[in-house]
């Protein structure tokens, strides 16, 4: 399975609450035959609510990011430019910036989005929990 982490679902799963995670998204995520990405969008969330003291952990985001990718063999996914068009084409039913581009890659790349979020279900995009 080809899998997207939505930021909470990195977040939780790197320490900060693992307990708040599915059983389903645990096992999706502890499976090594599964390819699991972390977009930069994610990073980019979490720099900027780190910046707003929204959210404290234990290192730096870089070291967290870079030890979770090393560990867990996560794969990164950048923004491309079609990833940003396909935006363009969503319904407004979130108005969350991360969110709509974490929709659009999951449609472009075609993965699954591990999620707890109601509203990505209304996208039509494949989610898991």
């Amino acid at each position: 399975m080809r899998l997207l982490l939505d930021t909470h679902t990195f977040i939780w799963w790197s320490g900060d609450d693992p307990s708040l995670l599915s059983p389903t998204v645990k096992a999706l995520i502890g499976d090594r035959h599964n390819d699991i990405f972390l977009s930069t969008v994610s990073v980019w969330e979490m720099a900027i609510l780190i910046a707003k003291g929204r959210l404290a952990i234990a290192q730096s985001l870089r070291s967290l990011v870079v030890s979770h990718i090393a560990l867990y063999q996560f794969q990164p996914l950048m923004i491309t430019y079609d990833h940003a068009y396909y935006v363009e084409t969503l319904p407004m039913h979130h108005k969350d910036p991360w969110d709509r581009l974490l929709i659009a890659q999951a449609f472009v790349e075609d993965l699954i989005i591990l999620t707890r979020d109601h509203k990505f279900p209304q996208y039509g995009v494949q989610v898991a929990w």
